[in-house]
């Protein structure tokens, strides 16, 4: 899932330490006019080229977990980490699936300024901006995320995401995360931001826009992120695309390389690689 032309051969791939990850598509309904019905729209980050990993690539906001995500002392409201963990379908432990959760509730809000908590538990801020300081914190790590939501007694609302997906990146990438993907839609009054340093842009997106931008190479797509565009292009509403039934599969690319040339295989790549 290296980004064009940039795979290099790992000389022990199983070396590679694989760390945990979430993702948040986050969605809202797009506003109809002239030109385009009803759709959804998504929030993409362009990551500045210099990144480590996906540099230059059209992504979700999201990243690593914290070990501190897995602090026990946290208000939750919604699903617990035990029904998210048989929802992921793939051996996770509790501290895990907790962990999981509050990853994506943290890069969220440190990425974007979108906060999915509330000061109950069911309650959702309108506005984050009096918080907005602790975003620095959050990336430097000076504060936990339950430290930061117990310090300003805020829940956090796991029931304002949904499972998605289960990513592993390919066996022979020098960088290597077992990423869950969770959708979330944007709480009513929030605004989602592009005031992150990993970001060159930032912005909300019509699907059928973004996939035309990737179709005619404008924008670059890792497949997981590709994937779960033409899932959610299947959709009109946000309402649909959250009322929908899924089950998660774990899906782990293969990369194949004729010595030239690397291509990667999963279902769905015929089309991926059309290009």
């Amino acid at each position: 899932m290296s980004g064009p032309g940039d795979f290099r051969p790992v000389d022990d791939p199983e070396s590679v330490p694989v760390r945990d990850a979430a993702t948040v598509v986050l969605v809202r309904d797009a506003p109809a006019d002239d030109t385009h019905g009803a759709g959804i729209e998504v929030f993409l980050i362009q990551r500045v080229a210099q990144m480590a990993f996906a540099g230059g690539m059209t992504v979700f906001p999201g990243g690593g977990v914290d070990p501190r995500d897995a602090e026990a002392d946290i208000a939750w409201s919604g699903p617990q980490p035990d029904w998210w963990a048989a929802q992921f379908g793939s051996g996770d432990s509790e501290p895990l699936a907790q962990s999981l959760v509050c990853a994506a509730v943290r890069e969220t809000f440190e990425e974007c300024g979108v906060l999915l908590a509330g000061s109950g538990a069911h309650d959702v801020l309108s506005d984050t901006s009096v918080h907005d300081p602790a975003r620095g914190d959050l990336v430097d790590k000076t504060i936990s995320l339950a430290g930061f939501l117990r310090d300003n007694d805020l829940v956090l609302r796991a029931d304002l995401l949904a499972p998605l997906a289960h990513w592993i990146t390919p066996l022979g990438e020098r960088r290597r995360y077992d990423t869950r993907f969770f959708l979330a839609v944007l709480p009513p009054g929030q605004v989602a931001d592009d005031r992150t340093t990993e970001a060159a842009s930032a912005g909300w997106h019509r699907i059928d826009t973004v996939m035309a931008r990737w179709r005619a190479r404008e924008a670059f797509l890792l497949p997981p992120t590709w994937a779960q565009l033409d899932h959610l292009a299947r959709f009109d509403t946000v309402a649909d695309l959250m009322a929908a039934p899924r089950t998660i599969e774990t899906i782990t690319p293969t990369l194949i390389s004729d010595g030239s040339a690397v291509r990667i295989e999963f279902d769905g790549s015929d089309r991926y690689g059309d290009l």
